[in-house]
């Protein structure tokens, strides 16, 4: 009896602990203001409450609760690799690049051809961009 109590209380401590989530997503930008333009009028994130109010914190809402955090330092890291990347999916991926077009932003596919969407094995189709700090972001219809 005591080894079936000793199993139950682990299993219930490991499903109380087996499913995390994604609270915030924090980002080390150079210049708060253009970052914020980026992330309000290239990707439309919506802007919401900061709570340092300190003017060098912005955060956006990314959904499912969760917010990207962007954080303005002088010194961000010089080197970025697409390895390493943010990724968001939307619902659309035809009007996403039609837009990215008719700002003339660019974008590229991962193996870096520029303006060319990715349409991957599982049938996802996704664009790499840069940010003006450029860190650099997967967009995917995988929504």
């Amino acid at each position: 009896m005591k080894k079936i109590l000793t199993i139950a209380l682990v299993l219930f401590s490991l499903s109380a602990f087996a499913q995390i989530k994604v609270n915030h997503i924090a980002v080390h930008v150079s210049n708060l203001k253009k970052s914020m333009d980026f992330y309000q009028n290239v990707l439309a994130l919506k802007e919401i409450e900061e709570p340092f109010k300190d003017g060098i914190h912005a955060w956006y809402d990314i959904g499912g609760g969760s917010a990207l955090h962007l954080i303005e330092v002088k010194d961000v890291p010089k080197e970025k690799s697409k390895v390493n990347h943010l990724c968001f999916s939307i619902p659309d991926m035809e009007s996403f690049v039609e837009n990215m077009k008719a700002k003339n932003y660019p974008f590229e596919s991962w193996a870096g051809e520029k303006g060319v969407v990715t349409n991957r094995v599982d049938g996802v189709k996704q664009i790499y961009i840069q940010d003006p700090d450029g860190y650099w972001l997967e967009i995917n219809d995988n929504y």
